[in-house]
């Protein structure tokens, strides 16, 4: 049971990592800045970088999913189970290129396997605030400061914007007006390096906020000899491999069909998935990198909902109300026929 266990830890940090790995980058090919894949690989290195110190910067989320949800001594049976939840859910949104949570989908699977294994021992009455509302009010947050921090942008880069110059030029006996356009200016050049710094600290926060949930689950059931080191390694391989691979898919999605995404806010928009996906993973509060950075891409909108494009919109929303409990049914079920 425990080399199932690993396989299916392997199977959920590769998925992850497709699913999540483009959403700290899809602003910089949705602003034209580089390419899906270039986005895609700088987002990979970035993330193995918050994988591998998230054990020291990220331990209140390591204790959280290891017994704050569930509290009790897990088999690997049960380990098994919310894996299997997870992975089966995270999977196929990836498949129809649906940017879900990882961490609703282990929050629903951990209390469908919990019920059914220890149900005095799942901590309801703590799941509202140390779950619940940290994953809800963080998409209004990054909504809100992704709008302000875009309007402040904007104001300040037109103000420094590349002025045209209209020159005369003499041909014969017409005189001809040329506009002509000055090299980019030093704030739309320093905006260009901060939207690279920016989507890479997203993704740093995006790693350093994945790695201990999923480390935590693999932990219950441990192959002999392997450590939590080890564990994590092979979290961070997986997870950039998995990004590599099918990143794409969602990263087409998030950059070109929830918004049109100016250079300048798609900077903003980093910069709030990255401060509160950051914050949140070394509070111990799990909040969704998904949620977050949709809602602060869409935070670009800022009043004006009419620039989102409201099937792409729709379709996240459904499919993030159905990512718990679609994770907590087949939990179940896999608990069901491993116990």
């Amino acid at each position: 049971m425990e080399i199932l266990v690993l396989i299916l830890v392997v199977a959920l940090a590769a998925a992850n990592g497709a699913n999540d790995v483009p959403k700290g980058v899809a602003t910089l090919a949705g602003a034209g800045v580089t390419r899906i894949r270039t986005a895609i690989l700088w987002g990979t290195v970035t993330t193995a970088v918050g994988c591998l110190v998230s054990l020291t910067l990220a331990s209140k989320m390591t204790a959280l999913f290891s017994k704050g949800i569930v509290a009790t001594s897990p088999t690997p049976a049960f380990a098994a189970a919310v894996l299997i939840g997870t992975v089966s859910w995270v999977v196929l949104a990836t498949i129809l290129k649906l940017p879900v949570s990882t961490t609703h989908a282990l929050v629903g699977s951990l209390l469908g396997a919990g019920s059914l294994f220890a149900s005095s021992a799942v901590q309801w009455n703590g799941l509202l605030n140390k779950v619940v509302m940290p994953l809800l009010l963080s998409i209004l947050v990054a909504y809100a400061i992704s709008a302000v921090l875009g309007v402040i942008t904007r104001k300040l880069v037109a103000r420094s914007a590349a002025k045209k110059s209209t020159v005369a030029v003499e041909s014969g006996s017409t005189m001809t007006l040329t506009e002509t356009a000055v090299e980019p200016t030093t704030a739309q050049k320093a905006i260009t390096g901060l939207h690279w710094l920016t989507s890479g600290l997203a993704s740093f926060a995006r790693g350093l906020n994945d790695a201990p949930k999923i480390v935590a689950i693999g932990s219950f059931a441990m192959v002999g000899g392997m450590t939590t080191t080890g564990m994590l390694l092979s979290v961070t391989v997986a997870m950039a491999l998995g990004g590599l691979v099918a990143g794409s898919r969602i990263a087409d999605r998030l950059a070109y069909s929830v918004i049109k995404i100016p250079h300048v806010e798609g900077f903003t928009a980093n910069l709030t998935t990255a401060s509160l996906v950051g914050l949140g993973a070394t509070l111990g509060l799990p909040m969704s990198t998904t949620q977050v950075s949709a809602g602060a891409i869409s935070g670009i909108a800022a009043n004006d909902l009419s620039r989102l494009n409201k099937k792409t919109v729709r379709d996240l929303l459904i499919a993030w109300i159905l990512t718990p409990p679609v994770g907590a049914g087949v939990a179940a079920l896999a608990y069901l026929v491993l116990a």
